[in-house]
């Protein structure tokens, strides 16, 4: 890679990040609605109803992007990140209907991120696959923030992925990965047998699952216990202060998903520094 100061390296990945996270955004509102539109396709064919009568929500890649409410397409300025919403004072240039602040929190979350995977990792091969995880973490986070969903089109490439970099000792060696991977499936999978077995009730999703393998592929077998326990700790920060805040019912189930993801992330940037400053403070040699 050409010899250019880290800073400089930092900061285009900050703009490469928004720029994904503007495509982030498309992802998190249509893949979603995609699958359903699949899945009511599949189930038609299964009960030999017919195709059904729907058209299909627009595309991933093809479709460019428009207004939710009046359908218009967005001109090339009104898509620049974070500045095009800004621009626009989060409304629509042709109908004046509010644009969702997700649009910029999730481009401004993106670069942010992005840049500190390469502040960590630099210009190297493990930046780089650490913003392809970086990424695909976003995207799962704000899918299952929205529907409680946790695609295996992004789950499972993920946890593959984190199994052949294994292969190149990137991160883990390939035992650990597999370690990694299985017992982060099983850990979560258990959880929620025993607590339907005991209370009738499902706790999580099979997503939550797949998702934790994944990160036990990626950072091996002793990064789990400690994501799960951050990813508590962070799920009860963050809903018990949406529950106080009247933003969130009691009642109303809550996506782990995301605090699974928020904390695995962190691990992975900060994982050898918390580690450190936790034997530093209980005295661990």
């Amino acid at each position: 890679m050409p010899d250019l100061p880290l800073i400089v390296w930092i900061a285009a990945a900050g703009v490469l990040g928004l720029l994904v996270g503007s495509f982030l955004n498309v992802v998190i509102l249509r893949l979603p609605a995609r699958l359903e539109a699949f899945w009511k396709q599949e189930a038609h064919d299964i009960l030999q109803l017919g195709t059904p009568q729907e058209t299909l929500p627009p595309g991933i890649v093809r479709e460019g992007s428009h207004c939710p409410h009046c359908k218009h397409p967005l001109a090339a300025r009104d898509n620049i990140p974070v500045f095009g919403w800004l621009l626009l004072r989060g409304r629509c240039r042709y109908c004046q209907a509010p644009i969702s602040i997700q649009y910029p929190l999730i481009e401004l979350l993106t670069g942010i991120l992005s840049a500190l995977v390469i502040w960590k990792f630099g210009p190297t091969w493990s930046g780089l696959v650490g913003l392809c995880l970086t990424w695909a973490l976003v995207a799962l986070s704000g899918i299952d923030f929205r529907t409680q969903l946790l695609p295996d089109q992004i789950t499972l490439p993920l946890l593959w992925l984190g199994l052949l970099l294994s292969v190149a000792h990137l991160f883990v060696e390939p035992t650990s990965s597999i370690l990694g991977a299985a017992i982060g499936y099983l850990s979560l999978w258990s959880v929620y047998w025993a607590f339907k077995l005991l209370t009738g009730k499902e706790g999580m999703g099979f997503g939550d699952f797949k998702l934790l393998a994944a990160l036990g592929a990626w950072m091996g077998p002793g990064s789990l216990l400690p994501v799960i326990l951050l990813s508590s700790l962070i799920g009860a920060i963050i809903g018990g202060t949406l529950i106080a805040l009247r933003k969130h019912a009691r009642e109303v189930p809550m996506p782990f998903g995301p605090f699974i993801a928020i904390a695995g992330w962190v691990w992975f940037i900060a994982g050898d520094t918390l580690w450190q400053a936790y034997a530093s403070f209980t005295g661990m040699r």
